[in-house]
């Protein structure tokens, strides 16, 4: 009688297994991007010398534009309830573009302004001395409880007011001229011509307390 011949044992050769899922996982690593937070771009001053006292800073009360966010991320402008930032961007661009008592080098900024912004510009005594340092000071101070939506919202329509006078100062959108990276000559140009003599002068005070004032 003949004898039966039995069934080949089908075994998968998991020899190079170990070696394709390590080239898969070095693919993926290379492919893949990872987004990371680059949170806001704000250069801080240098740290303090805790033996030496902070120095004294005069400004004058008008030279300073407040504003205020409570815990429940309502505004306070100037003294004035504002319920959104909708024309904030306006009303710091009218503090700045103020000359209330401007000196030799404000008049020269303000005649080298193209004719669009001297026509914005102001002459109000009560406001701002001029937009050049220590003449216009944006202040912005929170609460603990302020929300981080409300407060990168007012930061950016603080900086939006800049922005758009730099802008017009050479004849961009505000959009185009945030968008120079000033890695070219050119760019750069456009960058130092449109805030020459009008720096970002914007302090962010430390938070209050919840419930403080």
């Amino acid at each position: 009688m003949a004898r039966k011949k039995g069934r080949m044992s089908q075994e998968v050769n998991a020899g190079s297994m170990a070696d394709i899922a390590f080239l898969l996982l070095i693919f993926f690593l290379v492919t893949t991007t990872i987004a990371s937070d680059k949170g806001i771009l704000n250069f801080l001053p240098p740290k303090q010398d805790p033996n030496q006292p902070p120095p004294e800073i005069l400004l004058n009360e008008r030279n300073i534009f407040n504003i205020l966010v409570n815990a429940n991320d309502q505004l306070l402008v100037e003294g004035e309830y504002m319920d959104n930032t909708n024309t904030l961007a306006e009303e710091v661009k009218k503090f700045l573009l103020n000359f209330g008592a401007p000196d030799e080098e404000a008049v020269a900024l303000f005649n080298s302004l193209p004719a669009s912004l001297r026509e914005k510009a102001q002459r109000d005594p009560s406001s701002s001395d001029h937009p050049m340092s220590g003449g216009a000071v944006v202040s912005i101070k929170t609460n603990r409880g302020t929300s981080y939506e409300t407060y990168l919202e007012v930061l950016d329509q603080v900086k939006r007011a800049y922005f758009e006078i730099y802008a017009e100062r050479v004849g961009l959108t505000a959009d185009q001229y945030r968008a120079l990276t000033g890695r070219n000559p050119a760019e750069k140009e456009l960058q130092d011509r449109g805030k020459e003599g009008i720096p970002m002068a914007i302090s962010i005070a430390e938070p209050d307390k919840i419930g403080g004032n």
